[in-house]
């Protein structure tokens, strides 16, 4: 089976590169540009390979109501209406210019979650190179097709979304001509805990879709996006901030910039550490091989003696015969004169 792929900005995400680091910005811009202008920078030098905004207005997302239905009940924003949350949250769309600007002027691709097709419209205009589809966005299908008929490469999460949910908006996407689609394991909780993940739905998710799959991680370190990339993520997204105790919505579950630095030396390492089935000989293994046990001469013997049990052992270094051979050279006889510490060959044996 060929290996699934997608391409974004000329760099391929699958399991034959190092895994695709997405910083996303999301809410931590907290309110000002000059913020979520240094956040770029910062993934820039923490290693990520692109940075990610999200597209939308409140009135676009939520509607403005106090009923009881649009108030958030328990967690991280506990007693906010949805309205509040995101007329904080959201990147004002007179922003979006000014950070591709940035993003590209420093050398990394920019891309963004469209929650609406005016998003996708702005979007376009910039020329986003792909798009990512979010969780709670997964089971709006008529979006999907609409990102989709863009025809660029995109990225589904599937948080709170059941198998069938998922094999949907993966129909959705082709129908609307998607030719380059990567889907996200995911867990929308904010943060999630490690033992929500349950990673070894990766594996099933890559054998059961056949598509590109990564993780979208809510975990607050990087244990388990690193543990993912063992399991088959060839891409992982994590929220990225200049400073956890910033105050804004998504602050706390982000990753710092050296936070972000170690997830993309950690996963790059992890990636490299797979490699093939191989049970050769490792090339930082041969200066070692000499410490191996073999076998040697514990005693002074004369030509034509026969090595008995006390006359060899198997000891380090490793230049004699392996101690496999114990048993068949007991009572063989010598062919010349040997020290103690002499290793065994076959060269000494009549």
């Amino acid at each position: 089976m060929t290996e699934p792929k997608i391409v974004i900005a000329g760099r391929e995400i699958s399991r034959n590169q190092s895994p695709y680091i997405i910083a996303e910005l999301s809410a931590n811009h907290n309110g000002n540009l000059e913020t979520a202008m240094r956040i770029i920078s910062e993934a820039v030098k923490a290693g990520a390979d692109a940075v990610k905004l999200q597209t939308y207005r409140p009135d676009t997302i939520t509607l403005d109501c106090q009923s009881d239905e649009f108030k958030i009940k328990g967690g991280l924003w506990d007693g906010r209406t949805l309205y509040e949350l995101y007329e904080e949250a959201h990147m004002p769309w007179e922003w979006h210019k000014p950070l591709f600007d940035h993003a590209r002027n420093v050398g990394i691709p920019i891309f963004s979650s469209p929650f609406d097709r005016t998003a996708v419209d702005l979007l376009e205009d910039l020329n986003a190179p792909a798009y990512k589809i979010a969780s709670f966005e997964a089971i709006d299908l008529p979006l999907i097709r609409y990102v989709a008929a863009t025809g660029k490469p995109m990225i589904i999460s599937t948080g709170m979304a059941n198998a069938e949910e998922i094999e949907e908006a993966i129909n959705a996407a082709h129908e609307g001509g998607c030719k380059e689609l990567a889907i996200l394991h995911c867990v929308s909780g904010y943060p999630a805990p490690a033992e929500d993940y349950n990673l070894r739905t990766i594996t099933d998710m890559v054998e059961r879709f056949g598509l590109v799959t990564g993780l979208s991680d809510h975990t607050l370190d990087n244990t388990t996006a690193i543990a993912s990339v063992v399991l088959g993520a060839s891409l992982i997204e994590k929220h990225f901030t200049l400073d956890r105790r910033g105050g804004g919505p998504d602050d706390s579950f982000s990753l710092e910039p050296k936070d972000l630095a170690e997830l993309c030396s950690g996963a790059k390492t992890a990636w490299k550490s797979l490699g093939k089935v191989d049970y050769g000989q490792k090339s930082s293994e041969v200066g070692n091989a000499q410490f191996r046990r073999s076998l040697y001469f514990v005693e002074d013997l004369k030509c034509g003696d026969r090595i008995a049990s006390s006359s060899i052992r198997s000891v380090r270094p490793g230049y004699g015969l392996p101690p496999k051979y114990y048993d068949e050279l007991l009572d063989r006889r010598l062919k010349s004169d040997v020290k103690k510490g002499t290793a065994v060959t076959w060269d000494l044996l009549a």
